[in-house]
């Protein structure tokens, strides 16, 4: 989901508005430009593999492609130099673009469209360690010294209800070089926790399925991928952690026309998503019906 697209530069001439007349009047500028190019479909994106890439490879650029031809649009995409997880607040609620793709159905800050598939996290090992996870109560457990795991993710919450959480921290950290985390966003890169289970420096990887599948299916070590166990240890709050999620694309909350036309597309899509999201190696669920 990508383009070097800078937020619209503010003149002098405008010095004399106050900044929410300004906003208003960008936002109307932009939508009535949108409006009268509705052959376009505007994609929200970052360069963040496996998801998107400023050279197209990402496979929710392809799937975004997908989703434009069954709607008879040209893809458009508008790229951000920040990090994915600022897309819907400075791009798309600014009306800098109208789609952003993979997020979790039903995320309140958008509306989202029907789902277009549904996957877990999952555990990666390598093949020859024959590791098996069938349960959180599991003996294999004992065996994982060094996770590689996403800050702030389910796999966290649940390293820290089995009581592996703070033996992990500094391998944990070493992933994205000790830097301090709070009060900003710092990822972690997928194609490194693969690296390290391959390399031996991590016994696995707990991950989201579609950010990691790529490397594992590319890797020159035979890796096993597998669904991580449901939840069965409730934590502090006596909830249970969940680890499935489906993705849809979303829309601004009053773009209920677009959110419509998608829905549309999306039946028309499926086929070739499903393709995309096999070839990619993301094991799928089935969708909620």
């Amino acid at each position: 989901m990508t383009s070097k697209h800078s937020a619209l530069p503010t003149s002098k001439k405008w010095g004399k508005l106050s900044s929410i007349t300004l906003s208003l009047l960008m936002a109307g500028l932009s939508s009535a430009a949108y409006a009268n190019n509705s052959q376009e479909l505007r994609i929200c994106a970052s360069n963040e593999a496996p998801f998107s890439q400023t050279d197209g490879q990402g496979f929710e650029n392809r799937i975004a492609v997908a989703i434009a031809e069954a709607m008879e649009r040209k893809p458009v995409f508008i790229y951000s130099e920040r990090p994915g997880i600022y897309l819907v607040r400075d791009y798309l609620d600014q009306n800098l673009c109208d789609v952003v793709m993979g997020l979790d159905q039903g995320d309140p800050r958008v509306l989202t469209t029907n789902p277009y598939y549904r996957t877990s996290y999952v555990i990666v090992t390598r093949k020859d360690k024959n590791i098996t996870l069938k349960d959180w109560n599991d003996d294999n457990l004992a065996k994982l010294t060094n996770i590689a795991v996403p800050l702030n993710s389910p796999p966290v919450e649940m390293l820290k209800a089995i009581g592996k959480y703070e033996n992990n921290m500094n391998y944990m950290y070493s992933l994205i070089d000790f830097k301090q985390p709070r009060n900003q966003y710092v990822r972690v890169d997928p194609a490194r926790m693969i690296n390290d289970v391959v390399q031996n420096k991590a016994d696995a990887a707990l991950a989201f399925g579609s950010e990691v599948a790529r490397y594992v299916k590319t890797s020159s070590v035979p890796l096993d991928m597998a669904i991580l166990p449901p939840d069965t240890v409730p934590d502090h709050n006596n909830q249970t952690i969940g680890f499935v999620y489906s993705e849809s694309m979303a829309v601004r909350k009053d773009d209920t026309a677009l959110l419509e036309a998608l829905n549309q597309a999306l039946p028309k899509a499926q086929t070739k998503i499903n393709e995309i999201l096999q070839d990619e190696g993301i094991p799928l669920l089935e969708l909620d019906s």
